[in-house]
């Protein structure tokens, strides 16, 4: 399996750098960084991982999180009031070990780029049955409940892959 040996590969190095790609970088991939800063526990025997997150398109570039993405967060005791859109590049995420996609579309996009596909993974891949994390965007705030949730279960079972 392409990501078991990926991931073979990134437990044998110090440090790994992990980016969450979504479309705009303000409401899932935000939210997916926040979430992985608070779970993250450092082991011993494990790389040191370092957490960002960034967007495929720049439309929001330079612009402050969605704000139900902050209070989703803030609700669960996670602070991303200070983060500000991104957008994803080859030359600005060259030193990245894993740009973990939010969706299909993502995943593609970032193929499209000329990302290697050995460094890319679909979040949905870990524990969520293959499942694209839906942009919650045009809904209302259940919307950003669910993806919290769904984005806990999966960031949680890719550190536990990281960790074996």
């Amino acid at each position: 399996m392409k990501l078991e040996s990926t991931f073979a590969h990134l437990r044998e190095q110090e440090r790994v750098k992990i980016v969450f790609v979504c479309l705009g970088n303000i409401c899932r991939s935000p939210l997916a960084e926040g979430i992985a800063n608070t779970l993250y526990k450092p082991h011993a025997n494990a790389p040191k991982l370092e957490f960002s997150s960034a967007g495929t398109s720049g439309f929001h570039n330079g612009d402050p999180i969605d704000s139900r993405s902050i209070a989703i967060a803030r609700e669960n005791g996670i602070d991303i009031a200070h983060y500000t859109s991104k957008q994803v590049s080859l030359y600005a995420h060259s030193d990245v070990d894993l740009l973990v996609a939010m969706d299909r579309s993502n995943y593609a996009t970032l193929k499209a780029m000329g990302f290697e596909s050995d460094k890319i993974a679909l979040l949905g891949d870990f524990g969520l049955d293959g499942a694209e994390v839906p942009d919650p965007y045009y809904g209302g705030t259940d919307g950003f409940a669910k993806v919290f949730a769904m984005l806990q279960s999966g960031i949680s079972n890719l550190l536990a892959s990281l960790s074996h």
